[in-house]
């Protein structure tokens, strides 16, 4: 089975770029990963966790061999990156970034990174870094592409591939339109985090009420605790937007206040907000243990599961967790999750003696 791409590149190895790469290498869709980021500590711990196969300190040479670039960095920077990366890079690579702000970044890189196309992959968590990346997080996620009227069609039909690859749902939105309906459902809800905790702490009985702050304030401020220059950059970079649903978000709770004054008509509109929360999609994601993971490639022939399975039995070797991922039609792997390092390197060792390809 030929990967998808020989070489890859993630500039940015955070949260996002981290689980990419992982997406890339757990689906066997890469035969290389290579990562840069600014922080030093970022690339040795992608090494260290084996996240990708080479690290580079700085923007160079490489770059050009690259068959796919993916831009992971802040948004606040994204530009400016992709803009400096441009003058290493082969007309023929396919890039595309994962920033949760699309309209100015697309504008800005569509013609100056060569086949690029915007995405935004709608999976997060208020963890940070490299070290809380998975290839999980992107699984079954909505993966957002917003092509304008310079993207390449044959571009755009690769990154979808690539996402559908990687276990993803792409779907298809102007910049603009994607935009406005992220700061609705992401943007929004960072700031109103941020409100609430910035509300506790300015009470003069701020101690009391943490003290009472029940499992209902934790879920609405849970995002409050990502990083926090991150989450201002991607605010401030969707400020129109934003500032539109603020107002939006103002008459809501007006008309919210003046219903408490006719409990009948408040009612109403706390069933009709109960059924928009219990209409939410609940996305079903991987959470394998990280530590103990070993993913297996196999080619599209029956008995492959079994295969394994018995070889593995046989060695007394117990699977805690297994899955299987599909990868087009071409073959498949299998990631199984076991109780210790040493039963994961012996399976291992087991399957690498007879013919599987493992990582």
């Amino acid at each position: 089975m030929k990967p998808l791409f020989t070489k890859v590149g993630i500039f940015g190895i955070g949260l996002l770029g981290g689980s990419v790469a992982l997406g890339l290498r757990e689906r066997f869709l890469a035969e290389e990963v290579h990562a840069y980021d600014p922080d030093p500590k970022a690339l040795e711990d992608a090494l260290a966790l084996q996240v990708v196969d080479r690290v580079h300190p700085s923007p160079g040479a490489w770059i050009e061999e690259l068959e796919l670039g993916v831009l992971a960095a802040p948004v606040g920077v994204l530009v400016e990156e992709g803009r400096r990366l441009a003058r290493y890079s082969s007309p023929s690579t396919l890039w595309m970034d994962v920033g949760s702000v699309k309209g100015p970044v697309v504008e800005a890189l569509t013609g100056v990174l060569p086949r690029f196309v915007g995405t935004h992959p709608m999976a997060g968590s208020e963890k940070a870094g490299v070290e809380a990346a998975h290839a999980g997080l992107l699984q079954n996620a909505v993966w957002v592409l917003t092509p304008n009227g310079k993207t390449d069609p044959e571009a755009l039909a690769q990154v979808r591939g690539l996402v559908e690859s990687l276990g993803a749902y792409p779907l298809e939105i102007s910049p603009a339109l994607h935009d406005r309906l992220v700061a609705r459902v992401s943007h929004l809800p960072y700031l109103l985090a941020v409100g609430l905790n910035r509300l506790v702490a300015q009470d003069p009985h701020q101690e009391l009420l943490m003290f009472l702050a029940a499992g209902g304030f934790r879920d609405l401020t849970r995002v409050a605790s990502g990083s926090p220059r991150m989450s201002r950059d991607m605010v401030v970079a969707n400020k129109a937007a934003l500032k539109e649903a603020v107002e939006d978000l103002r008459a809501v709770m007006l008309e919210l206040e003046r219903l408490l004054e006719e409990p009948e008509a408040l009612l109403e509109v706390a069933q009709a907000a109960k059924r928009t929360r219990d209409a939410l999609p609940i996305v079903k994601r991987s959470l394998l243990p990280m530590m103990h993971e070993l993913v297996v490639q196999v080619p599209d022939r029956p008995g492959q599961i079994a295969r394994v399975s018995t070889a593995l039995g046989q060695a007394g070797i117990n699977i805690k967790n297994f899955e299987v991922l599909a990868i087009r039609d071409e073959g498949g792997a299998i990631r199984m999750g076991f109780a210790t390092p040493e039963e994961r390197e012996q399976a291992r060792k087991i399957l690498e003696e007879i013919g599987y390809r493992v990582r």
